[in-house]
């Protein structure tokens, strides 16, 4: 069994991963914001934070799940919301390589060590689509700093990998939406249990398929 961190583990798809991953037996570390019930405490756009918190783990890590982002605002390219675009990435990239990085002495103490960064099929760069452009934005460099990562990190054996979690049933994706987290949880727990380091820089679907940046 792993020990696995996942960040923004107190809801939606975090908090199904937390669950899948318990239930399979690994040791889960939910880290979360002071007050939402986490094990490991920071808030993900706060790098100082990250390291003082994840440097108090005195045990290995073998799996990070950067799960943890925003929306953003909803504000055109032409009208864009300086503070809240900024946030948002510094949430959702700057958080997730923070983490990351919080992370590698720990990672580098484990056998397997991988790390899993959830991003969005809004990455695609194939689409012209403009809404929600601070997020689609945020997502698609959290690919370009992870797949960086993962070059960074060939010579220690450390997997880095991103994940399309799909159109999701959360506070995020809305009611309507094709998947439960459950269900995205399952598969990219399995993706997690079974990544291969010969895998590392790829983009996957939650299912384990591989896709397009």
């Amino acid at each position: 069994m792993a020990s696995i961190l996942i960040t923004g583990s107190n809801r939606g798809i975090g908090a199904a991963l937390a669950a899948r991953a318990g239930d399979l037996g690994h040791d889960v570390l939910r880290a979360s914001r002071a007050g939402q019930g986490g094990d490991v405490i920071f808030d993900v756009s706060n790098p100082q934070q990250v390291r003082d918190a994840i440097s108090a783990i005195n045990h290995p890590i073998d799996i990070v799940i950067n799960n943890a982002g925003i929306i953003g605002p909803d504000s055109p390219t032409t009208d864009m919301d300086w503070t809240a675009m900024a946030y948002t990435f510094a949430v959702n990239v700057a958080g997730a390589l923070a983490v990351s990085t919080a992370c590698l002495d720990h990672l580098r103490r484990s056998s397997r060590p991988r790390i899993l960064t959830v991003s969005s099929q809004m990455s695609f760069m194939g689409y012209a689509k403009s809404d929600r452009i601070a997020y689609r934005a945020s997502k698609a460099a959290v690919n370009k700093v992870m797949q960086g990562l993962a070059t960074d990190l060939h010579p220690d054996g450390i997997a880095v990998v991103l994940v399309d979690p799909g159109w999701v049933q959360t506070d995020m994706g809305g009611a309507e939406a094709d998947l439960t987290p459950t269900e995205v949880a399952a598969g990219l727990i399995t993706l997690a249990e079974t990544l291969k380091f010969e895998q590392t820089g790829k983009f996957f679907r939650w299912n384990g398929e591989e896709r397009a940046f």
